[in-house]
């Protein structure tokens, strides 16, 4: 028997940070980032509430020291709601300590409200049972899973995702890319996440050039908007996916880059994902006759995306394609190389980065198994 649950009530489209006035009468803690209390966005969310207090030392890469600092500040408050407004980093942050806050003598057994109001298009971490939080020392980004960690609400506003600059659109939407591709080959995949895992990846084919054209403006008209509503619906969508899915090998390898060379997840997710793809699909010679069921799956989603081909081999191909021409449009960086980082450092590096590959927890549900030798040969394509 298998199950599809999420537990998060998701409130979208204009006005609606509005459901924040739920929370008028509660003691309501808010987790973000100096940028957006600076900036003064975070106006639109407190300016619903009546009693709060922000918590603003959210960094990117949230390392634990940031976690049991933000637990001492849970405490001190004691808040009745945690809100959590920002990109992934802010989000799971606020999950961390609240999961480890959960766990003290002071606040066990105690009911307190989690809402997630995300300001990136990527994560889809409102939604999740995921958080990774990073050891600096150690340069590793650890994937902590449970589901209680699940926000009890997300609020999608596509209003606060009108400003994000061009450069964070494009590297939080192949995030989204490559979170719906995972999810759909996922050893774990069913017809509900692929339905949810289709929709988010066709989004991002029709939307992201769109979302990275569209100019940063604090408010946009409905028209100039919509390709950053859509990408923003699509980030929850695959969130809702890869929350009941898993990941594969992408994020594996992607954690492990982004810990060693603080490349920008969505962008190390970008830079892997057609040599991962390649290597789930397992093509050989044209004479191969026999597919793997991932080969196959790519191929039924190229199809469905109008790019299918007159067989498997044709069809895994024009998906790559595809991707391929999608970075070029929204000028992602296609080498490690390009973000700077030496090669005798990458190089250096290597080891440790499959090491923490083989054992992170994504790599379980990736639908082909892959050795240490894989690894190295994806990182040395990836270069």
């Amino acid at each position: 028997m298998e199950e599809f649950f999420n537990k998060t009530r998701i409130y979208f489209g204009s006005g609606s940070l509005s459901h924040l006035l739920a929370y008028q009468s509660q003691r309501c803690l808010v987790v973000a980032d100096p940028f957006l209390v600076q900036s003064g966005l975070i106006g639109r969310v407190t300016e619903q509430l009546q009693e709060f207090e922000i918590f603003d030392q959210v960094v990117p890469d949230p390392p634990l020291e940031l976690v049991v600092t933000g637990i001492q500040a849970l405490l001190a408050y004691r808040p009745q709601v945690m809100i959590a407004v920002g990109g992934g980093s802010a989000i799971d942050a606020a999950k961390a300590i609240l999961q480890f806050g959960r766990q003290t003598q002071e606040l066990k057994g105690q009911s307190l409200t989690f809402a997630a109001i995300p300001t990136t298009s990527g994560t889809g971490s409102e939604v999740t049972s995921f958080a990774v939080i990073t050891d600096p020392k150690k340069g590793v980004k650890y994937p902590l899973v449970d589901a209680a960690m699940r926000p009890d609400v997300a609020i999608l506003d596509p209003q606060l995702v009108t400003s994000v600059p061009a450069v964070i659109a494009a590297d939080t939407g192949m995030d989204v890319l490559t979170h719906g591709l995972e999810a759909y080959v996922s050893t774990k995949a069913t017809p509900f996440t692929d339905a949810l895992a289709l929709q988010a990846i066709r989004d991002v084919f029709l939307y992201l050039p769109l979302s990275v054209q569209a100019k940063a403006e604090p408010a946009l008209d409905d028209a100039k908007a919509q390709p950053r509503a859509r990408m923003h619906y699509a980030s929850c969508m695959a969130g809702l996916a890869f929350d009941a899915a898993s990941l594969g090998l992408n994020h594996a390898i992607a954690h492990n880059i982004g810990g060693k060379f603080h490349v920008p997840h969505g962008r190390a997710n970008a830079i892997l994902l057609p040599h991962v793809v390649r290597f789930n699909a397992g093509l050989s010679d044209y004479a191969q006759r026999e597919f793997s069921p991932a080969a196959r799956k790519y191929a039924e989603l190229a199809e469905m995306l109008g790019f299918g081909g007159v067989s498997v081999r044709t069809s895994v191909r024009n998906l790559l394609r595809q991707i391929d021409r999608l970075q070029q449009q929204i000028q992602m960086p296609q080498r490690f190389r390009d973000c700077g980082i030496e090669e005798t450092q990458y190089q250096a590096a290597a080891e440790a980065v499959a090491t923490g590959t083989l054992s992170d927890s994504c790599i379980a549900t990736n639908p082909r198994i892959a050795d240490r030798r894989a690894v190295a040969e994806i990182l040395k394509q990836s270069y």
